[in-house]
Order: C-alpha cells, then structure tokens, then sequence
C-alpha cells in the first residue's frame, strides 16, 4: 500500500461491479478493441478451421484410400539366376498364362504381369531423327490382365487385348503426355510411332489410369512383343517383371495370400508379395502431419493475438495513470486494479474465441460445400475454442495488469494535476 493512502476500511469489488467497470473499459475504445480481438479471431479461426479441414480431408483421404489401394495387390519377381548364361537375363518366374491363373482366384478383378522395358528404348514420331520428342518417355510391357488392373481412362481408341499378346502384334497404347509430344492427334489414320526404328501402330490414348501412375508418362506395348524384340526384362529389381492384381473390396488380403501358390506351387517364393497398407494406419500419420503443421501455423496466430491483447491493454494502462490513481486514492486494493485490467484482457481474448469459432465452423462448412464433401467437426476441437481465446486474453493481461497494480497512487495524481 502506498504512504499516505488511507483505504476505506472493508474496501472491495464485486463481482458484477467488476464485469461492469471491465465492459466500460472495452467499449470505451470501440475501434481499439475490434483491431485488438482481430488478432484472437483469426488464431481461433484457424485453429478451429485446421482441426476441421484436416478431420474432413482425413475422411476423403480414407475414402479414396479405400477405393484404390485397399484393392491392389503388386507382386515382385525373384528370378533365379544360376544355371543362367553370363551376360543373358533370366527368364522372368511368372508363367505364360499368369493372367488366367490370377484370374482364377476368387475376389480377383483384373491381374496380369508388366516391367519397364530394358535399355531405355527410344520413342520416336519418326524412324530417324526427330527422337528428342520422346526423351523422357519410359515404355512398359504389359499383357492384357495387367493393363486391364490399370484402368485406363481411354481418350480413343481401345486397350491391349488378348490377340495382340497371342500374336506379339507391334502395336502400342499412348499416355496422352507422350502422344502430345509424339504429335498423335487421331487414330483413325492408324498412327504409328517407331521403337528404336521399328514402327508400332498407335491402338489407344489414354489419359488417366487408377493403378500404375507411372505409365502416365510413357507408353505400353505387349509383353509378348517386348519378350520378342529385348528379351527377358532379367533380375535387376527396377527392370524386373512385376505382378499387378486388382481385387474386389475387402479381399485384397486373402488374395494376397494365394497369388504366389497360384502362380507357382512349385516355387511360391520367387515372388515378393505386397498387400495393401492398412488403410488407417496410413489415414492417421497422414492426419497426423496435417494437424501438426497447420496447429503450427495456429498457434502462431494465437501468439500474434496474445501479443496485440497485451499491447493494447499496456497502453491503456499508461493513458488510465490518473483514473488508477484516483481509484487507489478512493480506496481501491491492489488486487481491484489487477482484477479490472485481468477481466478487460480476458473479456477480448473471450470476444474474438467466440467470433474465432464462427469463422472457423463458417469455413469449414463453405469449403466442404465448395469441394462436395462432407464436414467433420469435433465437438472436442470446437468447444473448448472460446476457452482458449479467454486463456489467451487472461496470460495477455497479466503484465499490464501487474504494473497497474503497482502504480503510486500519489504520483499518478500529481502527474495528473
């Protein structure tokens, strides 16, 4: 207490007349206090909109999971290499008629067999010269089953099918990338580019694919044909055959455990089986690092608020000397002035949670109707929101209201005469 100051005896601060002095002080200054909360709003705001955008893009991220991958099963080659001539690839483990014993195993869609063809071929739109068109562009083999298990999404023309692989015919399928830069426009001239020289008539264009999203920059050709012309694909793990299999929902796991017998009773371990990852497993790491980064960016904002509520409320503390002066002259405790400034920091920390929660939910809701999705909002994130904007007022004040707390009533009222 400071000398010379006599409080009334049983001096204090009720409640409502706290919240009431509080308010006055907040509306004093209205257009202070709006650019004050602005900075709790938009840390609330994004608070509560990242918990919410990263809940529904979870779902979707779930859905689409479920959809494709949870249905693909990749199996890899071992070839066998001894008794194998040097400088000779080995001949690849699956067997001839792979797709239709794939095919036979119940939950199976589509399966067969494909590798990215050796010595990086050149694709060209002409026999000699005029090959930069095609650098960059890698060409795969395929038998019908396994571009069957890509899905392709055809611009024109058809997909590869059993005849051309019987037949070892020289045709190929286009990525629509690699058409463009060929300059394939129309395949009812019956295009053709040429594989190191060697024409190939231009079946199909395609300009999607659900599986393989690798052949999105190159172009198939029949196993068969590749086997004639370059040979057995051999042992090395990028070049080796691979195994494509694509199953109805909720079998991915029992046809993985079938498909290397299918293919080889005799030898199930030449091959390398992938069974899909768990789909919630992936959802929650990917939810996971969403949420971190973005809480990151939150809380920054958070901090950005705390900062303006305890700057403003400091500088009202430094205007209001005299009226603090006055009041400790009257007889109120130290703890009354901390108390008003508190309640003021705290009022607009809870202000801009509330407003905060709005925009926050207000976003969540456009976005999803926006992209045609469904929104999720934890009741969890959402609540507790105008809390933590009041959490942030209440630390915001604690300085300022400290040193209001501490001012000398009779200097503050000789600075004011």
């Amino acid at each position: 207490m400071a000398r010379g100051v006599l409080p009334g005896p049983g001096s204090r601060l009720g409640l409502r007349d706290l919240c009431s002095e509080a308010l006055a002080g907040v509306l004093q200054r209205p257009g202070r206090s709006a650019l004050t909360v602005l900075g709790t709003v938009l840390g609330i705001g994004a608070f509560v909109a990242v918990l919410g955008l990263t809940a529904t893009a979870a779902g979707r991220i779930g859905e689409r999971f479920d959809l494709t991958k949870a249905t693909t099963v990749h199996l890899a080659d071992r070839p066998r290499t001894d008794g194998v001539r040097p400088g000779t690839n080995p001949p690849p483990s699956f067997p001839e008629d792979a797709d239709a014993r794939l095919a036979r195993i119940d939950g199976v869609t589509a399966a067969g067999v494909w590798w990215p063809l050796p010595a990086d071929p050149v694709l060209s739109a002409r026999p000699t010269g005029g090959q930069q068109a095609g650098t960059g562009l890698t060409v795969f083999a395929a038998t019908p089953g396994a571009v069957a298990a890509m899905a392709p999404v055809l611009v024109g023309g058809v997909t590869m099918d059993a005849f051309a692989q019987r037949t070892a015919q020289p045709v190929v399928m286009l990525s629509q990338a690699a058409a463009r830069r060929l300059g394939v426009s129309r395949l009812d001239v019956r295009p053709a580019v040429f594989l190191d020289g060697l024409p190939y008539t231009v079946i199909g264009i395609y300009s999607d694919v659900r599986r393989l999203p690798a052949t999105l920059l190159g172009a198939i050709v029949p196993a068969s044909t590749a086997l004639e012309r370059y040979g057995n694909p051999g042992a090395d793990p990028d070049r080796a055959a691979q195994g494509l299999v694509a199953t109805r929902p909720g079998a991915a796991p029992v046809v993985a455990a079938q498909v290397a017998t299918a293919l080889r009773p005799d030898s199930p371990g030449s091959f390398a089986v992938t069974p899909p990852t768990d789909p919630h497993g992936l959802r929650d790491r990917v939810t996971s690092d969403l949420t971190g980064l973005f809480l990151a960016l939150a809380a920054l904002c958070l901090l950005v608020g705390a900062v303006g509520i305890a700057n403003t409320t400091l500088v009202a503390v430094l205007e209001r000397t005299e009226e603090i002066g006055l009041r400790r002259a009257l007889g109120a405790r130290t703890r009354h002035v901390a108390a008003q400034f508190l309640t003021e920091s705290t009022v607009l920390g809870t202000l801009g949670g509330l407003v905060g929660t709005g925009l926050g939910v207000l976003t969540v809701l456009a976005v999803a109707a926006a992209r045609d999705w469904t929104a999720v909002m934890h009741p969890a994130a959402t609540l507790p929101a105008p809390l933590i904007g009041s959490a942030t007022g209440l630390l915001a004040g604690l300085y300022p209201a400290l040193r209001a707390a501490r001012t000398d009533p009779l200097k503050a009222l000789r600075g004011s005469g």
